[in-house]
């Protein structure tokens, strides 16, 4: 079988969630399928397996609803994109599309790092429920990444199309022995971890009014921030000891993660999670929101 993988959504330098899982899984379909993957910059490459690639336009172009023309001269056997958005017209293949969360439906601030026209559509787009089914009922099937979401999209009737789950992993950097699943180090510092964006609904500052109360341990902030976010969440402390990471390795993530105290997510939504199944690969404890996700992944 021959299968076309979209990689455009590949970060450059370091992995965010989807870019993260869209290369774990093209990397494991290569191992068992003739695979070529679609990338939109060269430096993609660098977070990717070595597999067969073909250069196109940015998945945020104007020249995206017309992609499945090159595609199509690929001949490919089936075509697999890690996201709903990927152009379709005039396409001769069989395609499987990806929606990973609902979120920005009731949290509808679009990711800062998208063009500012491209932000303006994302809020418009999530006004109503019609743009995502026509989106998905292109595709012969969808995608998702919990039991969770594949619900939330049966109950608001996206999609006429199959749904089926493939879920999120997790897969820390290895310990310095080189076992990927190492016990956790015993430590003397108190230490509480919080992974992932800044994004509103993510609701770090319970985390930082909490860490307010807990003044005997320090609460690492690990993903990147920008100066104004750190600013804001500087001047809301009162008396939480704040330690911005800004975008630590995978390696100091892991790391920190096997001698920390606990892991701590305040998020009113989310598709997964995978921050709370990194931890408890190494047994750490978790603190979390008591939403649907985190009952589902974290038991």
């Amino acid at each position: 079988m021959r299968l076309v993988f979209d990689c455009r959504y590949t970060r450059i330098g370091r992995h965010d969630g989807i870019s993260r899982y869209g290369a774990e899984l093209v990397a494991r379909l290569g191992a068992r399928f003739d695979v070529t993957m679609l990338i939109s910059d060269h430096r993609q490459l660098a977070l990717l397996p070595d597999l067969p690639w073909q250069l196109v336009s940015s998945p945020t172009g104007p020249r995206e609803p017309w992609l499945a023309r090159r595609v199509s001269r690929m001949a490919p056997d089936v075509v697999y994109s890690p996201m709903q958005t990927m152009g379709s017209r005039g396409r001769t293949y069989p395609l499987v599309l990806t929606l990973h969360d609902l979120i920005y439906y009731r949290h509808r601030r679009p990711p800062r790092d998208l063009p500012a026209p491209v932000r303006a559509l994302w809020r418009a787009f999530h006004l109503a429920w019609w743009p995502q089914r026509l989106l998905l009922d292109r595709a012969d099937a969808i995608v998702t990444v919990s039991e969770t979401t594949r619900g939330l999209i049966r109950a608001h009737r996206l999609t006429t199309k199959p749904v089926v789950v493939v879920p999120n992993a997790a897969e820390l950097a290895p310990a310095p022995d080189g076992s990927p699943d190492a016990p956790r180090e015993a430590s003397a510092e108190r230490t509480l971890v919080y992974m992932g964006s800044y994004m509103p609904y993510k609701n770090v500052e319970t985390l930082v009014h909490a860490a307010d109360d807990l003044p005997d341990h320090e609460l690492h902030l690990m993903s990147r921030i920008a100066a104004p976010e750190r600013e804001r969440l500087e001047s809301i402390a009162d008396g939480a000891r704040l330690v911005f990471r800004d975008g630590a390795s995978d390696e100091e993530y892991a790391r920190t993660l096997r001698r920390a105290t606990a892991l701590l997510t305040a998020s009113r939504d989310e598709g997964f999670g995978i921050p709370v199944i990194e931890a408890m690969s190494v047994g750490l404890p978790v603190v979390v929101s008591d939403i649907p996700i985190f009952r589902e992944i974290g038991g």
